[in-house]
């Protein structure tokens, strides 16, 4: 699209047939709320603003809105033609084009946006219209043609003859319009129709009916126009959206070895010659780079991954992995996870709030939280960082090239100084210099024939 413009995001209904406490407009596909994938698409175009209409859930709608998009409360919910009013005040003095769209359709494609919006300038309309030819045009507003084919407006499937009932031209409720020319017809709306609403719809109509021109832009995919109203329409599109967004990557270089199990959200950015395994999700803000393999059923939250990265069977949020590291199988590794290059973590192993350097490892069965791991320190097995008393966290700092043995505990504070050792079994209660061996254990005491002399005590008794 060449023109700024503003968008207006319908998102005030209830959505009654979900059967849900949640707004309709923030059940999820693929990590991000239906809201969500609109304005990221939104987010592609060179756009003047923002205007979400809110209703039903306002205030849970308003804050998962990102920075820089203005809610716009309908109290009411008295049809699309009074929602999109709404806006009327914070417009005024605009001049240009309105873009207005619903926020239950995921799929719009940036490509068909500005397919309306060059369809719009080729023509001079006052309206374009989205619209599709459906084999089953059931519950959709039928487009209404002139013998010429101008369109003349859109009536309501509750409000159709059985002729126009007959008509298989959808409206799919997104339009591009004159803002000074829709705002003239959005005043005269009233509600005589079926639902005792205000339709948008109608607005387009006296649009038509006053000598302007509309423009429909008949897409090839009608999925791209379609709403979810129930949770199978949302398993629907949840499933036609995996698909897409696999042939998307797939086209950019992404091996993705079965799409139809696979989740990757819409702000993933993945790298060329990664390989993601059947049941991989990938949501939000993650970012995976080249030759990275993602293994069976792992999960990745907003976790930055380099180059060469192997992750098998685990689970990733709010973390960082350096280029060349190996996690998992059955890793875990919460926020603020930072792991440099060539880290080695292996079954079982939890890091939160921690930093690892480069060539560091713990091969199973550990905890880091709150800790700072030097290069190319061992962590064995079974090791942990006590990082809370009961009140506060306190850290943990081990030095390069340190080595702490199996089945030990660090309390913090402690540090391990660079190439110190730790005994295998030991709690370490206090700091051990670099280079020393630090062994924090009981004394061993064998007690010869303890066995036999046990059982002939339970045996006289």
């Amino acid at each position: 699209m060449s023109q700024a413009l503003v968008a207006v995001v319908m998102a005030a209904g209830k959505g009654t047939r979900m059967k849900s406490d949640r707004p309709k407009v923030l059940h999820e596909i693929a990590g991000e709320s239906l809201l969500g994938h609109v304005l990221h698409t939104l987010g592609e175009l060179p756009l003047a603003g923002i205007h979400v209409i809110v209703g039903h859930g306002a205030d849970q709608v308003r804050a998962a809105l990102p920075t820089g998009t203005q809610a716009v409360e309908q109290r009411e919910q008295l049809g699309t033609g009074h929602a999109v009013d709404q806006v009327t005040p914070h417009l005024t003095g605009y001049e240009g084009d309105v873009l207005i769209l619903s926020g239950d359709v995921p799929l719009l494609s940036v490509e068909t946006l500005a397919a309306m919006q060059a369809l719009h300038q080729r023509e001079g309309a006052a309206v374009t219209m989205l619209a599709a030819e459906l084999a089953d045009p059931t519950g959709y507003g039928r487009v209404l043609r002139d013998g010429e084919g101008r369109v003349q407006g859109i009536v309501e499937q509750k409000d159709a003859s059985p002729a126009q009932l007959a008509v298989r031209e959808v409206n799919l409720g997104t339009y591009l319009a004159r803002w000074p020319v829709l705002r003239e017809a959005l005043a005269t709306l009233t509600p005589n129709n079926a639902q005792g609403e205000y339709y948008l719809t109608d607005a387009i109509a006296r649009v038509a009916q006053a000598g302007h021109p509309v423009a429909c832009h008949v897409t090839a995919d009608p999925l791209e126009g379609e709403g979810v109203n129930t949770r199978a329409q949302l398993a629907r599109l949840q499933a036609a959206y995996q698909v897409r967004t696999a042939e998307r990557w797939t086209a950019a270089g992404v091996t993705i070895v079965s799409p139809t199990t696979t989740i990757v959200g819409p702000r993933v950015v993945l790298g060329r010659d990664t390989v993601l395994e059947p049941g991989a999700i990938l949501l939000g803000g993650t970012v995976v780079g080249e030759r990275c393999l993602i293994g069976a059923y792992s999960q990745l939250r907003n976790v930055r991954c380099g180059d060469d990265v192997e992750i098998l069977c685990s689970y990733l949020t709010d973390a960082a992995v350096g280029d060349g590291s190996v996690i998992g199988p059955y890793a875990h590794l919460r926020q603020g996870a930072t792991l440099g290059r060539k880290v080695r973590l292996g079954n079982f192993v939890e890091v939160k709030k921690s930093t690892l350097g480069d060539g560091a490892k713990a091969a199973h069965l550990a905890y880091l939280g709150d800790a700072s791991v030097g290069r190319e320190v061992n962590i064995g097995c079974g090791v942990i960082t006590v990082n809370y008393d009961g009140k506060k966290k306190s850290q943990t700092i081990i030095e390069d090239r340190a080595f702490v043995g199996s089945n030990s505990n660090l309390v913090a504070p402690v540090t391990v100084g660079e190439e110190g050792y730790v005994a295998a079994g030991s709690t370490i209660t206090a700091d051990v210099p670099a280079g020393a061996l630090a062994v924090g254990r009981g004394r061993q005491v064998n007690k010869d024939g303890w066995v036999a002399k046990r059982r002939q005590a339970a045996s006289q008794a």
